[in-house]
């Protein structure tokens, strides 16, 4: 049954590709002329939001090269040392809400030190998934509307990584520590 799921999921997305233009013909859509339209419009949104997200980009690496993510850490870490919660999973928990790709290949190298199965593993992926980018978030979609004034939604989205995070740790620790 496993093997029949994974060649389903394996043909889902080409199966889906192949069918929904020939979905659209049947029912007389022009198909090329609708795929032209929503490229113009993709197109023209990330015109519209390219500004906000190079800005974010590079306050990201202002962030990570000017020292700030150091002095970030040291703050932290005698706090995360009281409550138990391994040091290693510091930069995570701070790059996660900056940066998607960066908290992904953060959490590719504590996977390969510690193993997926380590409780560090185990935690750093559990905070992975329980969490958004915050600050990519507030750029690319309040950008992306003309929205300015964000400063309680930047408000509200830390201090929700922060319980998600607090979670992530409290149930990890609960099932595997």
């Amino acid at each position: 049954m496993a093997e029949i799921v994974l060649e389903l999921s394996q043909w889902a997305i080409p199966l889906f590709l192949i069918l929904a233009p020939l979905y659209a013909l049947f029912k007389g859509v022009d198909v090329y002329n609708v795929f032209c339209e929503g490229a113009a419009k993709g197109f023209a949104l990330l015109v519209q939001i390219l500004p906000f997200l190079l800005g974010m980009l590079i306050a990201i690496e202002v962030f990570s090269v000017s020292g700030a993510m150091q002095l970030v850490l040291g703050w932290l870490e005698p706090w995360a040392n009281r409550l138990g919660l391994p040091p290693d999973i510091l930069p995570l928990a701070v790059l996660r809400s900056l940066s998607g790709s960066g908290a992904l290949a953060l959490c590719s190298q504590i996977l390969e030190t510690h193993g997926p199965d380590s409780f560090v593993g185990r935690l750093a992926t559990t905070m992975q998934g329980s969490t958004d980018t915050t600050f990519y978030v507030l750029t690319v979609y309040f950008g992306s509307v003309g929205v300015l004034r964000y400063r309680h939604a930047l408000a509200v989205g830390l201090l929700a990584d922060l319980a998600a995070f607090a979670a992530a740790f409290w149930l990890c620790s609960m099932v595997w520590g």
